[in-house]
Order: C-alpha cells, then structure tokens, then sequence
C-alpha cells in the first residue's frame, strides 16, 4: 500500500495540528507503509490533512482517478473562533467552505466523540473516531529537566501552568483572572503568541490577546515558544485548561501521561474525563479546584489516575486503528 499524505500550508502550521500529522508519519514508518507527503491521485490512499485549496483540488483529482480519499476534519468553524486576528470574521465564511471540503472525502476522521458530532451537522460522509493521539517519546526525560525549568522562570512549586497558542479561546482571560485570585501560586503559559514574539506573531495576535497579557498580574509568565517542551511539563504540576471549544486537546493528553494534574472547563470535549478522578472540571470558577489540588495528597491522586487514563491514547494504541482503517478503505 502506498498512501499520499498530504498536509497543506505544512510549513506554516504549528500546535497540536501540526504534531497529528507528525504522530500520523510515525505511525506509518512503524507500520512499514510507504507515502509521499505529496498530492498524488496515483497512490492507494489520499489522506488530507488540512483542507486549503490544494487539499480540494487534489481531492477531486483523487476521486476522478478513482483514488479512495480520507478527511482529517482538525477544523471546524467553532474551534476557529477566539483564535486570532480576525478569526471571528472569518469563522462565517469559513463553515460553508469546510463543508464543501470535508463533502470531497470518501471518509472523515474525527479526533473525539465531540469533534464527531460536530462534523456530523457538516456533512453526511462516514467518519471514524481516531485520537490525534500522544507519542510518549516526546516527553521521555522530561523529569531530570524540573529544577532547569523552575529556577529559569523563577517558579515555585506546585505550578500552575498551560500549554499552547496564547489565544483567547484556550481560555486566556480565565487563566489570568484565576491568576489574579491566587497571587500566591505561579502560573506560567508555555506557548506561541506572547508579547516579545517576532513579527509573524505580532500580525495574528489579536487586540483582545494583547490587552488580556499586558494586563496581566506578577504571578503570570509567558514563556513563549520553548525549543524543549518537556520543560513545560517538567515544571508544571497542575495542567489548567479553560479552553471554550477543543476538537481534542492534545496537550491535555502529554500532561495526564507526564502526571500532571487536570483542571478543565466542563464542556463536551472532555465528557471522556471523570471529573473528580481524573481530572477536575469547572464551568466558569476555577480558584476552588485550584486550591484543592495544592494539597499534595489530593494533587498525587488525581495525576496518579490521569496517568493511567492517559496510556489509552499513546501512538502505539491510537496507530493499531488508524492502520486499520487505511487498509480498509484502501482493500489491501
């Protein structure tokens, strides 16, 4: 079996998208399967990943050449908005487009149950739930890495911290706003899109997102991009995401299997997650939660059970299914 797997704009993505598609790769050199990360309708299987217009051409091609074609759907109109400059504008025109898009596959791989059902109002393609996923060996080591991490941001333990884009819909204002009512603990954001970023940074960063992180109270650091993110998670020790809309939350994942300790906003992304055991949830108020898990004991408990949810969504798990369905749809 050969497989075109293409990923549109590759060079310019970053974030979880990007690492689906990494992990994706991994999973097929495992597999001893051969690709091309070029737009080939000749291939056995063409699996896009990002649906620019290139993607749509080359579906077409694909289906003119008989050529099965498999969706990724990482987008949706709902998870674009609140992410930068001009994102909420965007998001309207966006829907239609992606619905003509996803329409162009023979089948559709959703990320989790929600990000299904939100597909499911697109189109009527046929669609498997696939998790992006987490590759353990991303973060091997990460613990000898807690003492650099700490004494480099001047933190001290327990952390509470985040991973990602710093964007108003991975819930940046109550990240700060929890901050502001907790000066005692350090909070820290590792990630894209913070004030001393270069200038692609500075064009898709929105005023809402400068406002919120100049604004900021002392006990917040952004950190920006880290070339060694086991750093994040070896300084970290309780993960809040207050993120409004999520089609996974790959971050979350690599947190819970570094043992970090949950604490998300309660909306259907994460319905997987037992709240109380694995994680903790909050609809709006997150100081509560917070508090609690600076009790060590509490705090080892939930991260201990995290950690174990966690081993249902390494490479070598998620990968058993998505070579399963390549074979299938490409009758090999």
């Amino acid at each position: 079996m050969r497989v075109s797997h293409y990923f549109e704009w590759e060079r310019w993505i970053t974030g979880g998208h990007k690492q689906s598609v990494h992990n994706q790769r991994k999973i097929l050199e495992r597999a001893g399967i051969e690709y091309t990360t070029h737009p080939d309708p000749t291939a056995d299987l063409l699996h896009l990943n990002n649906m620019g217009p290139r993607s749509v051409l080359a579906a077409k091609r694909a289906r003119k050449a008989g050529t099965p074609v498999l969706i990724h759907t990482h987008q949706t109109a709902e998870d674009f908005e609140g992410s930068f400059a001009f994102s909420d504008v965007l998001s309207g025109p966006l829907r239609p487009y992606l619905e003509y898009a996803y329409s162009l596959g023979d089948h559709l791989i959703c990320p989790s149950r929600y990000n299904e059902r939100t597909i499911e109002t697109y189109t009527d393609k046929p669609t498997t739930i696939i998790s992006n996923g987490y590759d353990p060996e991303k973060i091997q080591g990460f613990e000898d890495l807690r003492e650099t991490y700490l004494d480099r941001y001047d933190l001290t333990p327990p952390v509470v911290f985040n991973v990602g884009h710093v964007i108003p819909r991975k819930g940046l204002e109550s990240f700060i706003d929890t901050a502001r009512r907790l000066p005692d603990l350090d909070f820290v954001w590792f990630g894209f899109l913070n004030p001393t970023g270069g200038t692609v940074d500075r064009l898709l960063r929105s005023r809402e997102t400068e406002r919120l992180v100049e604004n900021a109270p002392e006990n917040v650091t952004f950190t920006g991009y880290i070339e060694d993110i086991r750093g994040a998670y070896a300084a970290g020790d309780i993960f809040f995401f207050p993120t409004h809309n999520e089609n996974e939350g790959m971050a979350l994942l690599e947190a819970m299997a570094a043992g970090a300790a949950p604490v998300v906003r309660d909306i259907e992304t994460f319905e997987w997650l037992e709240d109380g055991q694995e994680c903790l949830k909050a609809a709006s108020e997150f100081v509560e939660p917070i508090e609690q898990l600076q009790d060590e004991a509490r705090r080892a408990e939930i991260s201990t059970q995290a950690k174990d949810r966690s081993q249902e969504f390494t490479l070598e798990t998620v990968g058993e299914d998505l070579v399963s369905l390549y074979r299938s749809l490409a009758g090999d």
